[in-house]
């Protein structure tokens, strides 16, 4: 695509006020984040979920901050336009306010990203309204919220009962008052995305929480068959990389087998009379 100018907030308050939908995707390094930043998405997440897509564990929990960065700056030089959110790791802002502040402050200083995120609801608007006052741009997240997935019984729908979707309502209005430029709303009934959407005034985006909010979010190894443990429901794949790549090894593996690579064009070779002279040294 042709040169865009850089994604700013103002670009995703515009484009929430004139109804048209943000694009906002999870990926983890530079050969994805080039292709994310060529397709002219608006939000690049660098997702704590890279302990499960990219490391393997069974959880976000192990992800530390030093493990995050140089994810995230990697991003960064792939992805130089999009609004880049850097995602707080577990237990990086839950102790206490100036332990958020400090690790959030270490990822701007660091990375270059643009912006936080961290999980949780009302009990986190302390933590978010210090780092807006510290000027660190801050995105809540709300409904499934892996960090905390133990406590909320797994990887499932969340506020499916009146009481639960009420929660979730109050948590968004909370995060707003304290500043929060955007909510993530992660597996919550259509709805309840719809309810609080309408009463935002700041982007609402949808991941698995229906299509009425103001964009939605997808991760780059969802959408593109990457994750062999298992597919979300709410991830669409837009096209089957992991198969293709699949394809490719097991032809790798019987090309060399069958010794048919490398082919010709694949090494390099030298000059006969420079390779005499080799042979002439050696005999020496």
């Amino acid at each position: 695509m042709p040169d865009r100018s850089k994604v700013t907030l103002a670009t995703l308050i515009a484009k929430m006020e004139s109804g048209t939908p943000i694009t906002m995707i999870t990926c983890y390094d530079y050969p994805m984040a080039y292709l994310v930043d060529q397709a002219g998405v608006d939000m690049v997440l660098v997702g704590d979920s890279l302990g499960m897509t990219v490391l393997g564990y069974d959880s976000t929990l192990p992800v530390t901050q030093d493990v995050m960065i140089p994810h995230v700056q990697a991003v960064r030089r792939g992805s130089p336009n999009s609004w880049l959110i850097g995602d707080m790791p577990y237990m990086t802002y839950q102790p206490s306010v100036e332990t958020a502040i400090r690790c959030a402050g270490r990822y701007l200083a660091e990375t270059g990203c643009d912006a936080v995120k961290l999980e949780g609801g009302a009990e986190m608007a302390d933590r978010i309204d210090a780092l807006v006052k510290c000027g660190i741009p801050t995105m809540g997240h709300l409904g499934l919220t892996p960090q905390s997935a133990g406590a909320l019984g797994g990887f499932k729908l969340q506020g499916k009962s009146a009481a639960q979707a009420k929660k979730i309502l109050d948590d968004a209005k909370a995060l707003e008052d304290a500043g929060c430029f955007s909510i993530l709303l992660e597996l919550v009934p259509d709805r309840v995305c719809e309810l609080i959407t309408d009463r935002a005034s700041i982007p609402i985006i949808s991941l698995g929480s229906g299509p009425r909010a103001h964009g939605q979010l997808l991760i780059f190894h969802d959408m593109f068959a990457l994750y062999p443990k298992f597919k979300p429901r709410m991830a669409k794949v837009f096209a089957d990389a992991g198969q293709v790549i699949a394809d490719g090894l097991k032809r790798y593996v019987e090309e060399v087998a069958t010794q048919q690579f490398p082919e010709r064009e694949h090494w390099f070779g030298m000059k006969d009379e420079e390779f005499g002279e080799l042979q002439k040294l050696l005999a020496e």
